[in-house]
This record gives structure tokens, sequence and C-alpha cells, in this order.
């Protein structure tokens, strides 16, 4: 019997109660990682295999980094190279919604399967070391004497970070079509260009930035959320009065075409890995908060958030 139809088999099983989810475990995952090396999908991605391996709800998982397009070409190279593959999963998220508003790809979330929400992080704004400005207030005096002048770093287009850029434009009375936003295909290439004094102030996910930031390398400016995160001394973008809040979420789904049996043994493996202590540790070492949802309750939640993300958008200026 082939591997595929012997777990389609065990997944039916599953489905009628004659065998326990709990009990499956795929041979192989194949773990899609659409960006590159170095940034958050990345290190979600690889942290969820090694909870995957380690609490034992897969035997093995190899990865594949696709970068480009806030994520659209992985999706793509995903929906085409994944059909009815149950062991297939992609790392997605906030980032990947916002690429596909402003984008416009040929491809979309519907045609593949929502499996969960893992974390939800919010994002740091930061200054090269060696940078002239030292707060928030002296970007925002330049951004607003000469708006192109301030070059923001960081993902793809439609990133968290890139719309918080245009909100924070627009709070302080800048036209946010003016901003002038430096795109990244991964968090490696964001952070070289930090590093390298070629972008004005840098945003991304704050687990991406903290070694960085404890060495003195990058001066932290404000951070998105509503309150000062828990160990992190770095003020909101509210104490400093920017009304901005905006947060960033990761999370996986599976290949197009899959089943209901298939999607609730991938769900099952999912909730069985977060549980670890590899994933506890992750998450605790990135500062991701815990934030799981599956099943219906995550269909809505991802169809709800694009609606939002669209209208703060065309509010701000980028669609």
């Amino acid at each position: 019997m082939r591997r595929d139809t012997f777990l389609k088999s065990l997944a039916a099983l599953a489905a009628t109660g004659a065998f326990p989810l709990s009990a499956l475990a795929a041979a192989n995952v194949k773990m899609m990682i659409p960006a590159n090396p170095g940034g958050g999908w990345d290190t979600t991605g690889r942290a969820l295999g090694k909870a995957l391996t380690d609490s034992g709800a897969a035997s093995t998982v190899t990865y594949d980094n696709k970068g480009g397009a806030a994520g659209a070409l992985g999706l793509a190279q995903f929906i085409n190279g994944s059909k009815g593959d149950p062991n297939a999963l992609m790392v997605m998220g906030a980032v990947m919604l916002g690429g596909l508003i402003t984008g416009k790809p040929p491809v979309s979330l519907s045609q593949v399967t929502p499996i969960a929400r893992l974390t939800s992080e919010y994002n740091v704004f930061v200054l090269p070391a060696n940078s002239p400005f030292k707060t928030m207030a002296d970007v925002v005096a330049q951004l607003k004497k000469d708006p192109g002048s301030v070059k923001w770093g960081g993902g793809s287009r439609g990133s968290t970070e890139h719309i918080a850029a245009a909100m924070i434009a627009r709070e302080v009375g800048v036209d946010p079509s003016k901003i002038n936003y430096v795109a990244f295909r991964g968090g490696g290439e964001a952070t070289a260009a930090i590093l390298g004094g070629n972008v004005t102030v840098g945003g991304s996910g704050y687990s991406e930035f903290a070694e960085y930031i404890n060495t003195g390398k990058m001066k932290a400016l404000a951070v998105t959320s509503d309150t000062r995160l828990k160990g992190v001394n770095v003020p909101t973008l509210k104490e400093q009065g920017i009304n901005v809040v905006i947060g960033n979420w990761r999370g996986v789904y599976g290949a197009p075409g899959i089943s209901a049996a298939e999607r609730q043994v991938l769900t099952e493996m999912i909730l069985k890995a977060v549980k670890s202590r590899s994933w506890v540790e992750a998450s605790e070492k990135n500062k991701w908060t815990a934030a799981v949802l599956t099943g219906a309750a995550f269909d809505k939640f991802v169809d709800d958030d694009m609606a939002s993300l669209r209208a703060t958008m065309v509010k701000s200026g980028m669609v």
C-alpha cells in the first residue's frame, strides 16, 4: 500500500473514532517557510518542526525556504506542489495577509487549508547604533520635515511594520503615501541593512532584534503594543504620544485538497507540538505570546483580520 494511501486510511479511521488521533504521526512533515532564512517565519517554522519531532507528533521534518512577495511566492509553490499532501504544512501570518492585499497575486489563502494560529507578537522599531537620531521624536521631526529622507526598513510590502510606519505617519500629520519604505525578502536581509546603516529606522518582531538590542548594536525606540512588553524596557508608541497599536500573529496552514479528517490529524499534531517543552522554551526565548486557535474559530479569525487589515491600509493610503 502506498504511504499516502495508508495515511489517508488512518485519517479516515480516526474520523470514525476507530483510531485515536493522538496515535497518528506523519513519517515526514514537509514544512514550507515562505521567507528567506533568519526572519520570524523561519524561526517559527523551525521551532515548530522541532516541537513536532520532540513531542512525537512527527517522525521527521524537512524545510523549504521560498522568500519573496510577503510570502506569496512560497504560497504559490505550496499550492502548486503540495495538493492533497496530508503531511505538508506552511507557516504564515498577518504579514502574508497584508502582502496579499497590496500585491494582489494570482494565489490566495482560500486555496489552502487553515490549521492553527500559533503565536502573537508585537513589533519594535530600532535605530542603527551609529544613527544621528536618538529617539522616536527625532525620527518624527525628520519625517515631518522631509518624509522621503526617512528610510523605513522591514519585511515585505504589506508587513505589519510597513502598516505601522504608515499609521505613524498618519498620526503625526504626514501623508502616509509619502513614506519611504524599503522592503526586504527576509529578516536576515533587513537586519543586515539596519546594522549597516542602510536604512534610517528598522522594524520587525521584537524577537528578531532582541540580541542586537541587548548588545547595543541597535537602539530600540518603541514597541507597537498597547502596554509595555513583559521584561522589555522599551516604551510603547502610545507612551510617546503616537496612538498606534498593531500586533503580528503567526500560524500554519495545510495543503490544498486535503480531507476534513486529514485536517483534523494535522490539527491534533500541532496541538500536541505546542504543549512540548521545546515549543514552550522557544516561545519564552522569542517572547512569543501563546495565541493558539484552531478549527472554525481560526477560519473566522483570518477572514476578520483580512478585512480589518484592508480597512487600516486603505485608511493609511497604502491601497
